[in-house]
């Protein structure tokens, strides 16, 4: 099986991709079926700074402004993060599960290697694009939507020259530094900071042209949509691919490979140091694991500073002094724009006129959930089906340790953990209220974090609730990130259809930002619930995992 890699990799890889377009053609589906009877004349005088900001193409309808935000938005989002990851998974990721060795053990050279990684990529992101272009039709033609002189080759074109780009900058410096972790979080953050910049800096007088510097401009910066391909921003995109191709091809092979995972953790560290060898000794235990949960934080320590310092300095200390430089004429023009819009970027529809909105818009609706959520899943999916896969769990078992202690102790883990990206957000937003002279309520800003992150931990419970009754990492990650997905679009269609607002009291969202936090404070009623289903799934994850065989390979 080994022989061809680039089929074991498809293998590998189809699954999420597969599970990733389920969830973008349902709510394609759901958009355009919500736009098709909506009033767009509002959009008629919105400058257009504004609409780029917010993803509304020129002479929008039905057709495209469903199109524009969710394979603009969420379907570039999502297939440049799975890009990402297949990109930094491709050298680094092998490394870092020692398997390096075995396929280098087969005839195959390290550049072979690196072209079937790669050529996997690129195939499977060709066929989720081709998908969602598919998908934009057919939905359409169900809904009778009229597509009319909306040129949506050529904006899949460059969605997918989008997507390429971040999978193989992933690619090139997993290759050049054999670190996962650092190929996917600096390949997200700019990301991240791309698209932000590319909204945000249009606003600002004197800065539009900044907007260039980054990738995600000649994604829709020429307006693929209406205007037809642009072949000097597809050069830029599938050019600089091509190079950072090259950079891979250089740094795979140039330096020696690692046969195993290796480094130093934060436990290690804090050992080596004189000043908090005796306390972190204390805390850990003796060698009978007596602290595992402390063991497995410092085993995710690398993806939490990642995630932890987006949301500080990305989302929350520069989106302060932003937003005190914008035109606050233009933000005005939020008040106008009804509910149906702002409902598939996770906010309540307050507008951006004041900083509490656009906190609410930028970082809260899409960006805390998201951060949360990957940290507790991530955390909570390995919590004990890792165990297993790498043959760990007999030998932690073998400690006088009870089952249920372990599944409480990886509990606490994930949660604290994903109560770090929560306190990152709130000094983050705090700091960036304090520099740009927001004035917001740090009582009000911890309120959002802590329900932000109350939602993370419910669905890593509920990862982990999967993994204990499963053992297989891949189910657990698939299964949360799908319920993830679904509820959240549940809660989003309540604030479009009444028909849906009763399923929606049933979803984790439900309970986030509907209380409008940023400007109320706290609401406990919600905390407590969500607190409360993240006590039961954790509950249940130790009934589930008394009572089941443990699998002894992977």
């Amino acid at each position: 099986m080994l022989a061809n890699v680039f089929t074991k990799t498809v293998r590998d890889r189809w699954r999420a991709m597969a599970i990733a377009l389920a969830a973008l053609v349902l709510m394609l589906l759901l958009a355009m079926s919500v736009y098709a009877n909506f009033d767009f004349s509002i959009y008629d005088d919105l400058p257009e700074a504004f609409r780029s900001l917010m993803g509304i193409p020129e002479n929008a309808d039905a057709g495209s402004l469903a199109i524009g935000v969710l394979a603009g938005l969420y379907g570039a989002f999502t297939l440049a993060g799975l890009a990402i990851s297949m990109g930094s998974g491709s050298i680094a990721g092998e490394e870092k599960a020692g398997t390096m060795g075995i396929l280098l053990g087969n005839p195959k050279s390290r550049t072979h290697i690196l072209f079937s990684k790669t050529a996997n990529m690129l195939l499977l992101t060709a066929l989720g694009v081709m998908v969602l272009w598919i998908a934009a039709y057919a939905v359409s033609a169900v809904l009778n939507v009229d597509l009319g002189n909306m040129q949506v080759g050529p904006y899949m074109l460059h969605l997918y020259a989008n997507v390429i780009f971040y999978g193989m900058l992933a690619l090139a410096i997993g290759a050049w530094t054999g670190s996962r972790g650092l190929a996917s979080g600096v390949s997200a953050g700019i990301m991240v900071v791309g698209f932000i910049a590319v909204g945000v800096f249009p606003l600002i007088e004197g800065w539009e042209n900044f907007a260039k510097v980054f990738p995600w401009y000649y994604f829709d910066g020429a307006d693929p949509m209406n205007n037809g391909p642009s072949l000097g921003h597809l050069g830029v995109l599938f050019g600089s691919s091509v190079a950072l191709g090259g950079a891979a091809y250089v740094g795979v092979n140039r330096r020696d490979l690692k046969g195993q995972a290796v480094g130093t953790t934060l436990l290690d560290r804090l050992r080596e140091n004189p000043l908090t060898q005796k306390v972190v000794d204390r805390l850990a235990g003796s060698t009978r694991v007596s602290r595992i949960w402390i063991k497995t934080a410092s085993e995710h320590q690398g993806l939490l500073i990642i995630v932890a310092y987006v949301m500080f300095l990305i989302m929350g200390v520069l989106m302060g002094p932003l937003y005190a430089l914008m035109d606050k004429t233009l933000l005005q023009y939020t008040d106008q724009l009804p509910e149906e819009l702002w409902a598939f970027v996770g906010s309540e529809g307050g507008g951006m006129g004041t900083a509490e909105g656009f906190y609410e818009v930028e970082t809260f609706g899409l960006m805390v959930p998201i951060a949360t959520m990957v940290v507790a899943i991530a955390i909570a999916a390995r919590a004990l089906a890792g165990e297993e896969a790498n043959r760990t769990m007999g030998l932690l078992l073998a400690n006088p340790i009870k089952r249920r202690k372990v599944v409480i102790e990886k509990a606490y883990a994930m949660v604290a953990l994903t109560l770090a990206v929560g306190f990152a957000t709130w000094a983050g937003v705090w700091a960036g209220s304090l520099l740009g002279g927001l004035g917001m309520s740090p009582l009000n800003i911890a309120a959002a974090s802590l329900l932000g992150s109350l939602v993370g931990v419910v669905f890593g419970a509920f990862a982990l609730a999967v993994s204990a009754a499963t053992g297989r990492v891949r189910v657990a990650v698939f299964t949360a990130v799908g319920v993830a997905l679904g509820t959240y679009l549940i809660n989003s269609i309540s604030i479009l259809n009444d028909t849906v607002e009763g399923i929606a009291a049933f979803t984790p969202f439900d309970y986030y930002l509907t209380s409008d936090p940023l400007n109320n404070g706290m609401h406990w009623g919600h905390g407590a619930i969500l607190l409360g289903v993240a006590l039961v799934l954790i509950g249940v994850s130790v009934a589930l995992f008394d009572r089941r065989d443990l699998r002894q390979s992977a």
